[in-house]
């Protein structure tokens, strides 16, 4: 498995800090429970976000490696 990039990190970290942080005002939890439930979501929401990420050099490895057609070939001149 590659490791994650500094934009996964970064997008993964800044979702489970404000998602936790919005979920615990609009909740108005004050149970332990009800606090650890949000943690878990938050925690989920923020792996789902930094995994959807897109990876910058997986879209060229793909697209080369996808076989050419005979009509976009260039012909060669000898």
């Amino acid at each position: 498995m590659p490791r994650p990039t500094a934009a996964q990190l970064a997008y993964g970290s800044c979702t489970v800090i404000f998602s936790t942080l919005a979920m615990l005002l609009l909740s108005q939890t004050s149970s332990g429970v009800g606090v650890a439930v949000i943690a878990l979501a938050a925690l989920a929401l923020g792996l789902l976000v930094a995994l959807t990420v897109p990876v910058p050099g997986v879209r060229a490895e793909r697209a080369s490696a996808e076989p050419v057609a005979e009509e976009e070939r260039v012909p060669t001149r000898l």
